[in-house]
């Protein structure tokens, strides 16, 4: 019998992504981090940790010893709260910072990040008012724009957060939560006044406000003395998240942080890792807490602070020489941050173009802003690059600024 003729196939496109999906742009840090990448490069680009200073040696003996204590617990399936041991050793550091905390207070996150995730999704509603910093981190802007939330900027000065102009947006813009990272703000590297942050406290008790308080710097500190968290202010006790991360002290590719939050918003943030990724990977929980037994972090972290300290003092020291009469910038107590502003009729985001062709780098301050950006913002990231490159960079963005000024 003859075969029969194939009858024409209908193909239909697939229904349309989500809208957040197609709303929300991608992170520009990330796309000029891909940029800089080549060798011979001076990045200040990037708000990386310094891979040399990395406690290799201690990390390696901590996984032998996750597996040497129990192999079949370190790759099977864990709680979604995370290891006892690692969240008990969470709450002895924030016991010892001031903020009396237990075990039981802490869940363990796949990085800070997912921690703000947990919590957007846990109190966000398409719609929502969510109150944040000006200019703020950037990762931050992104998690509530997916969560459709409406993002309003609060105004801010040389030391962070207004709290009279806090209290008035709450009072008109009934949000549901503020973002904060009050110790060496991204991108700025401010820190907020323990004045302010008693004040912050006390408006959000006042007028009904969830505070997220994000912490990924502040164990970074070169000079000045320590700022209690907001956490451990009068009237934030039953209304604030506090996030953590061992990103910054330990390694980023631990992708470990933590998350401090009351019994009720823990729940929900409980049930919102699960639907996520069920727990934490088992094994980088168990090696971090068997690390945090064995070694002496705060000596560790003394030699981060140590290094970091010098890279700082490396850049505030050559800026003043290459960066146009009229422009200002800050100096950070710690972190990984410079922010500078560029005189008026500048624009950080053309410099950029000049700057990468003199093979040096930064990332305009733009895309940290809610609403109108400040074109002249940049922020400079000093981690990652010993003194003597830093040197290197800050002549060669001299360079660059002096082609672009030509062309004026």
């Amino acid at each position: 019998m003859p075969a029969e003729a194939a009858l024409p196939v209908t193909v239909s496109p697939p229904p349309a992504f989500a809208a957040r999906a197609t709303s929300v742009g991608g992170s520009p840090v990330r796309e000029i981090l891909a940029l800089t990448g080549r060798p011979g490069i001076v990045s200040f680009a990037g708000g990386l940790p310094a891979p040399e200073l990395f406690d290799t040696e201690g990390l390696r003996t901590a996984y032998d010893a996750a597996f040497s204590a129990s192999a079949r617990r370190a790759l099977q399936y864990s709680t979604t709260e995370g290891a006892p041991e690692l969240r008990a050793a969470v709450a002895r550091r924030a016991t010892a910072r001031g903020l009396a905390t237990g075990e039981d207070d802490v869940i363990v996150t796949s990085g800070s990040q997912q921690a703000l995730t947990l919590i957007t999704s846990a109190l966000i509603e398409p719609g929502d008012v969510v109150l944040v910093e000006n200019p703020t981190y950037l990762a931050a802007l992104q998690c509530f724009a997916l969560a459709g939330a409406r993002v309003v900027a609060v105004p801010c000065d040389e030391e962070g957060l207004i709290p009279e102009a806090l209290a008035e947006a709450v009072v008109r813009e009934r949000p549901k939560l503020l973002y904060t990272i009050p110790t060496f703000q991204n991108p700025t590297g401010r820190t907020l006044p323990g004045t302010r942050r008693a004040a912050v406290a006390s408006t959000a008790a006042r007028l009904g406000l969830w505070l997220v308080e994000d912490d990924p710097y502040g164990d970074l500190r070169y000079e000045g003395a320590e700022v209690p968290w907001l956490a451990a202010h009068p009237g934030a006790e039953d209304r604030t998240a506090l996030l953590g991360s061992f990103s910054k002290i330990m390694a980023p590719g631990l992708r470990l942080g933590w998350l401090r939050a009351p019994a009720a918003l823990r729940r929900a943030a409980v049930i919102a890792k699960q639907a996520a990724d069920l727990h934490t990977s088992t094994v980088d929980q168990l090696a971090a807490a068997h690390y945090l037994a064995a070694a002496d972090l705060d000596a560790h972290i003394a030699g981060v602070r140590a290094a970091y300290r010098s890279r700082r003092d490396a850049l505030l020291a050559g800026l003043a020489g290459v960066l146009p009469a009229g422009s200002a910038w800050n100096r950070p107590e710690g972190g990984m941050f410079v922010w500078a502003r560029l005189p008026e009729g500048h624009d950080a985001t053309a410099l950029l173009k000049t700057a990468l062709a003199h093979e040096v780098a930064f990332v305009p301050g733009s895309s940290f802003f809610t609403g109108p950006p400040d074109p002249r913002t940049l922020r400079l990231s000093f981690t990652t690059h010993t003194p003597q490159e830093i040197a290197r960079g800050v002549a060669r963005l001299g360079a660059a600024l002096t082609e672009h000024g030509s062309r004026w």
